[in-house]
């Protein structure tokens, strides 16, 4: 079998060791890839920090790009087709992972007691659909706003008018689109907030600009926002600090960084080149992550329903964690997502005790109970 070359972003985990058996693998700082390193690379594993384009590619004898990431704004899709190089995302491969951000940061916001609440998705793929399951299995009320599939023949879904003016809680889960019939850049703008209910809640954890970081943080300060959720921001790295501090839960875009969003977007990946190499041992790779660095066992014995909901989430993810460490190092965005620390969806933990209005929740946002 022919030896091939592969370069790959050094902080995709799981990968070490696992091509080498059939590749020369250089491993580098996404930021550090450049066309010299491609130059007589077969294959091009990569998150969201290499900007995949004609500079980047082109004199290379690269045949596919494998983004461990849902999204891929950073491949510039126009430049592949010229140059004839294919590419794979990972769709899908972080929904639990968000799903999990969304939930934990709906029981912080609510003190344990979301249910009651109506709960708006904007945007109801992989991600959102997860999204709104888990606002279901809170006992909230929730409506999805979704145009494209609502054009394409879908049913469920209201309008945006109606997402701000009855939603408690906004929670945001589209793709940036700049053009088109439904563009999401700047979705939530200063006249959408203007439109939401007052002291209702906005969460943005899908693309920086898709909310209008300053329109954000004057509604935060001027109180027609009772509270936020940032985990993307606007310029990353770069992010705005009045926005940083006034938000209730800031973040460094890792609401898609558990070990079990990794470890899917890595053996996604590993597929697609796999396939594109025609290398057949690894065309059914798979990863288990490690075990959670935290105990697998949650008791509830003694805890009231909102208090053991807001235990058994923060023990699986705590989310203020996060945000401190954030916010008391606004410089050390890139650094915190590089060195981010394991983190275990759900399924990785046991629940023991609790009444079984509480266990049903908990089994809904993926918990084993026993």
């Amino acid at each position: 079998m022919k030896r091939f070359k592969i370069v790959s972003d050094d902080r995709i985990p799981f990968l070490r060791g696992v091509f080498e058996p059939y590749a020369d693998v250089v491993y580098l700082p996404g930021k550090a890839i450049s066309n010299d390193a491609l130059r007589d690379a077969d294959a091009l594993l990569t998150r969201t920090r290499t900007r995949c384009d004609h500079a980047l590619l082109a004199g290379t004898r690269v045949k596919i790009i494998a983004t461990a990431t849902i999204g891929f704004d950073h491949i510039d899709v126009p430049a592949m087709a010229e140059l004839g190089v294919d590419w794979r995302n990972a769709p899908g491969c972080n929904s639990g992972s968000v799903a999990q951000y969304i939930g934990c940061a709906l029981a912080v916001l609510y003190n344990g007691a979301p249910a009651g609440h109506t709960l708006g998705v904007v945007g109801v793929g992989n991600v959102g659909r997860k999204v709104a399951a888990v606002g279901r299995a809170l006992g909230m009320n929730v409506l999805l706003n979704d145009p494209p599939r609502e054009a394409a023949g879908e049913t469920g879904f209201v309008d945006i008018g109606r997402i701000a003016a009855e939603s408690d809680v906004v929670t945001c889960h589209v793709p940036m689109v700049k053009s088109g019939p439904w563009p999401t850049f700047h979705l939530a703008d200063a006249q959408f907030f203007s439109a939401m209910k007052p002291g209702a809640f906005f969460i943005n954890s899908s693309r920086g600009g898709v909310a209008d970081n300053r329109a954000a943080a004057a509604a935060l300060q001027s109180g027609k926002l009772g509270n936020a959720v940032f985990d993307v921001w606007e310029n990353e790295p770069l992010i705005d600090r009045e926005l940083l501090m006034l938000a209730g839960l800031s973040t460094p875009h890792i609401a898609g960084y558990s070990a079990d969003g990794k470890a899917n977007g890595t053996f996604m990946s590993v597929r697609a080149v796999a396939d594109a190499l025609g290398i057949d041992e690894l065309r059914e790779f798979t990863v288990e992550p490690p075990p959670p660095e935290v105990p697998e066992l949650i008791d509830l014995d003694g805890l009231d329903d909102a208090a053991g909901l807001l235990h058994s989430v923060l023990h699986a993810y705590d989310i203020r964690r996060d945000s401190n460490t954030l916010k008391g190092d606004p410089d050390g965005f890139e650094r915190q997502r590089g060195d981010y620390y394991l983190r275990r969806e759900p399924v990785a933990f046991r629940v023991g005790g609790g009444s079984e209005k509480l266990r049903g929740e908990l089994a809904g946002l993926g918990f084993k109970l026993v």
